[in-house]
């Protein structure tokens, strides 16, 4: 492996007390590398947090090469701090770079700069219930230019944030428009990329639905405007009877490492579940005969969002008379007890931060 230097902070930070809020105060470093044609990745480091120096014609800032992940480092009630599946985080990254044209990062040495960057930043990840440290590994084309072709020159770097509930209404039921129009992400597009891209695609129909009073938009797919895919930045579930159906990721879907454990965890409690096109026609006709049991969406953010009502043109679906389900309820459940080692992880899914103080 590497070694990575160091340069600890000469002003460092603290939790401060209250609400935590998502996404707005960091820790106080950074991980960064910088990648050259000649060089590969090089000048692995850790620094105080600060801002970045790019030139005015970098690729990133004309071109959108970059790619991101989003994970989470949890304090267990012994006081140990815990990596929920980082190796899955780091094999996406490779994964979204390769689609994006940028030189993948070893998921090994991604994984050593996680762990180092959180243990020495180890302070900064809460205990308080349902807060953790977000954790976003980023990489940007750097290279100056304008032509439009894969970047030669490139920085990685690692942030991490405190935060609390992803939504203002944390594990309360949420109200979402089914978009019939705007679309996410298409077939053999960027869809299964975690990249920026897909992310400003969405802001437009987002906005105009929060307008409306929802929290946000649940895409269709983008030929026939009929079938369900994601539910904001989120995978979605829904209840049908007693099945539970999720989108399939046919390309246009992202591969959520929290989707991926919720099916684990139903495969072995035996409720039904199946990987289909699930279609807004379906949905509605659930609705009708009260077979339209409960939905939500999963993902890093908010690890489970209940949805209590779905809208659409034709009129409102109420979904479980506008409570979280009971699946909802017991998938959130589960999973925090993992992640926060209040019972065993049979599955192997989290990794010890080594040196962080209790």
């Amino acid at each position: 492996m590497t070694p990575i230097t160091v340069r600890r902070t000469t002003q460092p930070g603290s939790l401060p007390a209250g609400e935590l809020g998502f996404g707005r105060l960091f820790a106080d470093h950074m991980f960064m590398m910088d990648y050259g044609r000649q060089e590969g990745w090089h000048g692995h480091r850790i620094v105080p947090y600060g801002p970045l120096t790019l030139d005015p014609a970098a690729a990133v800032l004309h071109y959108g090469q970059e790619a991101f992940e989003g994970l989470k480092a949890w304090r267990g009630e012994n006081g140990k701090i815990r990596l929920f599946r980082p190796d899955r985080h780091c094999a996406r990254m490779a994964q979204s770079a390769a689609r994006l044209c940028i030189p993948a990062i070893d998921p090994e040495e991604m994984m050593q700069a996680l762990l180092q960057l959180v243990s020495i930043d180890h302070a900064w990840v809460p205990s308080a219930p349902n807060a953790s440290l977000y954790i976003r590994p980023t990489i940007i084309a750097t290279e100056a230019f304008l032509g439009v072709r894969p970047a030669e020159r490139y920085l990685f770097y690692i942030i991490s944030s405190p935060v609390g509930a992803y939504y203002a209404e944390g594990f309360e039921p949420v109200r979402i428009w089914v978009e019939p129009e705007l679309v996410r992400a298409a077939a053999g597009g960027l869809g299964a990329a975690k990249t920026g891209a897909n992310y400003v695609a969405s802001l437009f129909a987002a906005e105009r639905a929060k307008k409306m009073g929802y929290s946000q938009v649940l895409w269709l797919d983008a030929k026939e405007h009929r079938y369900f895919e994601e539910v904001g930045t989120m995978n979605l579930f829904v209840r049908i009877k007693d099945t539970l159906v999720t989108p399939p990721l046919g390309g246009s879907i992202l591969q959520g490492v929290t989707r991926a454990s919720i099916l684990t965890l139903l495969q072995e409690w035996k409720i039904p579940v199946e990987e289909r096109a699930l279609s807004i026609e379906e949905v509605t006709e659930a609705h009708r005969r009260g077979e339209l049991g409960e939905a939500f969406g999963c993902g890093t953010g908010a690890i489970i969002s209940p949805i209590g009502e779905l809208g659409t043109p034709s009129g409102r679906m109420l979904v479980n008379q506008g409570q979280a389900g009971e699946i909802a309820k017991r998938l959130f459940g589960a999973i925090s007890d993992i992640q926060r080692g209040r019972v065993p992880d049979t599955h192997g899914w989290l990794v010890e931060v080594p040196g962080a103080q209790p």
